[in-house]
């Protein structure tokens, strides 16, 4: 088992956390040891996946890699820079120096994406590899890969859950802010529609009417923590930007999001 070094403090830091912690690992471990998961019922699925995997990679690629204006709009949109100033993690931000994605380290390429809340690297390629299968005729046998084979369905359920963390108003907000170059915004966009496009094509194969339906428990969970993050993230964009707000006013718009989300997006609109 392999624990990033900047969450030991988090999980084993107090002994009732750290306790905790270790029930889950033994837990997972035990169940992994005794009961394996099941193999694919039909062997075809592990060839659909190939392809959801080809697929995915491939527009994945075209984006972060090969689109011309990613770099730029990434490094505008996201609080990208200001990470590398702070003392948060074990190691430089950056293996070494150039704007690069490849020498960006994993943990601030997530955590810039996240301060945006549009957590673009978790599933950037997942809606295209769904939608072209489902355009191919295997909607039903992608559905009936959630339903019988467990590895498609958590890492199904994995997507889904970090699709209803997301926010895109947030991230518009970003981009409406932080992001001057028209070339830049209209890739915001089409990353925001990419977004939508995937929560459709999560919910085929799910049979979901919405995200989480059929996990209150942790929907009512980020329900519970958005009005106390979304606030957050919307102050960051305040710092990160030339644009300064009153405090009055800042004041008055986060206390409307705090007790009513339409109320706050009605008044800063």
């Amino acid at each position: 088992i392999t624990e990033q070094g900047e969450m030991v403090q988090a999980k084993f830091g107090i002994p009732v956390v750290a306790q905790n912690q270790l029930e889950i690992y033994t837990t997972a471990v035990l169940l992994a040891s005794i009961k394996p998961p099941s193999p694919p019922r039909e062997e075809t699925w592990r060839t659909i996946m190939d392809a959801l995997g080809e697929v995915s990679c491939k527009a994945y690629r075209s984006v972060v890699f090969e689109h011309p204006h990613f770099i730029s709009y990434f490094r505008a949109a996201t609080p990208e820079s200001e990470l590398g100033n702070l003392n948060i993690g074990s190691r430089p931000a950056r293996r070494k120096v150039g704007a690069s994605v490849h020498n960006l380290r994993a943990i601030p390429w997530i955590f810039a994406w996240t301060q945006t809340r549009l957590i673009l690297p978790s599933w950037l390629g997942v809606g295209d590899a769904l939608n072209q299968l489902i355009k191919e005729g295997k909607k039903a046998e992608l559905q009936k890969m959630y339903e019988a084979w467990p590895f498609f369905a958590a890492t199904i359920d994995l997507i889904e859950m970090i699709l209803a963390k997301a926010d895109m108003r947030i991230a518009g907000l970003y981009d409406d802010v932080l992001v001057d170059d028209p070339a830049g915004k209209k890739l915001g966009s089409e990353l925001r529609q990419k977004f939508m496009e995937t929560v459709r094509a999560i919910c085929e194969v799910t049979g979901h009417h919405k995200l989480l339906e059929t996990n209150p428990a942790l929907r009512r969970l980020i329900e519970m923590r958005n009005p106390y993050i979304d606030p957050i993230n919307i102050l960051q964009v305040s710092p990160d930007s030339e644009i300064t707000m009153a405090p009055i006013q800042l004041m008055f718009h986060l206390l409307c999001y705090s007790s009513s989300a339409t109320t706050f997006w009605q008044v800063v609109s």
